[in-house]
């Protein structure tokens, strides 16, 4: 059996599905990968419907088609979760186009409907005009809980790995995040990165402004990156919210202007003036958004109707097709109250 792609079972592969050939691979290494994650018999053959279907549906319809492959884990178990963006003509009724018998393409439209039914998990955005975002999981037994915060990475175009990398962490009751992005791009970017990531996860409960003076201690031996930590707090009804460099952070209501968090001057591991942390109310309907530079700010939540009722993935995957630039490793993650 082939190896598997590089950063598999990591961060994940991205793929860009324009014909059968490429979602024939995504198929098949989507197998591969739940060979590699001991997926029992049954979850891997509706994964490779999921995958087959999904990356099918690209290649017929899509404009700019990709797809994320990745491993998603718990303590207790591991699956595959598989998201696939397009800037395609989107669908006007989504909840028609999932139906089977639904086609545009001459086919007998049974390939949402088939997705819908072999998935543990499955959600999907579309706006006419602007395309379409369908995220699923494959898990072997029961599915956890749906997640309250959820990302997406891409790296620098030709670039094999991202410099930009994301955590989610419930450290004794603290639902805590973090975004950052490595100084410059390639290797050293994505090592900078992946001890942001380490020391984020590793360090005892405290708050942002603590959890980021230990990461900037950790990475002194790497390039350095920008790092925002927040802790989504439900009980007070606030974000807190600690930055270094140039990650944006937003909380965006379900009416309203955005409203921006302060990240300070600096560099994690390198140059830190200062940390301090910044309070700001959140409603339970309203989602945190933090973004690399390589996601520009030139989006307006209005022009997405419906968008923040579903899922931090999709959320995050539409805003990554959106505003990211090619010529920068770009990173978005999402988070609601839990």
């Amino acid at each position: 059996m082939a190896s598997l792609p590089e950063g598999l079972l990591d961060g994940g592969v991205w793929f860009r599905v324009e014909a059968a050939p490429t979602a024939s691979a995504v198929r098949r290494t989507a197998e591969r990968l739940a060979v590699e994650l001991g997926m029992p018999e049954r979850p891997t053959a509706d994964l490779s419907i999921v995958a087959a279907e999904m990356a099918g549906n690209l290649a017929k319809h899509a404009d700019q088609g990709v797809l994320l492959l990745r491993a998603v884990r718990t303590a207790e178990q591991a699956g595959v979760e598989l998201v696939a963006v397009d800037s395609g003509p989107g669908m006007a009724d989504t909840a028609y186009s999932v139906g089977d018998g639904h086609s545009t393409a001459g086919t007998l439209g049974i390939g949402l409907g088939a997705i819908v039914r072999q998935a543990s998990r499955f959600d999907l955005y579309s706006v006419p005009g602007k395309g379409t975002v369908l995220a699923a999981q494959v898990w072997p037994s029961e599915p956890p809980a749906a997640p309250w915060a959820a990302g997406v990475t891409r790296p620098l175009t030709g670039e094999p790995v991202s410099g930009d990398a994301y955590a989610v962490r419930d450290a004794e009751g603290r639902r805590q995040v973090m975004m950052c992005d490595g100084l410059g791009h390639g290797g050293l970017a994505a090592a900078a990165a992946n001890e942001a990531v380490r020391a984020f996860q590793e360090a005892p409960p405290g708050s942002p402004a603590a959890v980021l003076d230990l990461m900037h201690r950790r990475m002194s031996h790497t390039r350095g990156a920008a790092v925002a930590v927040a802790e989504l707090d439900p009980d007070a009804g606030l974000v807190r919210y600690a930055g270094l460099g140039n990650i944006s952070g937003t909380v965006i209501p379900p009416v309203g202007p955005r409203r921006g968090m302060v990240s300070l001057p600096g560099i994690a591991g390198h140059q830190r003036r200062q940390i301090r942390e910044y309070d700001y109310p959140i409603t339970p309907d309203a989602v945190v958004l933090m973004h690399s530079d390589g996601v520009v700010d030139r989006w307006t939540p209005a022009d997405y109707p419906g968008l923040f009722t579903h899922s931090p993935l999709v959320i995050a995957a539409t805003v990554l097709r959106d505003a990211g630039v090619r010529r920068d490793d770009a990173g978005v993650l999402v988070a609601r109250l839990p």
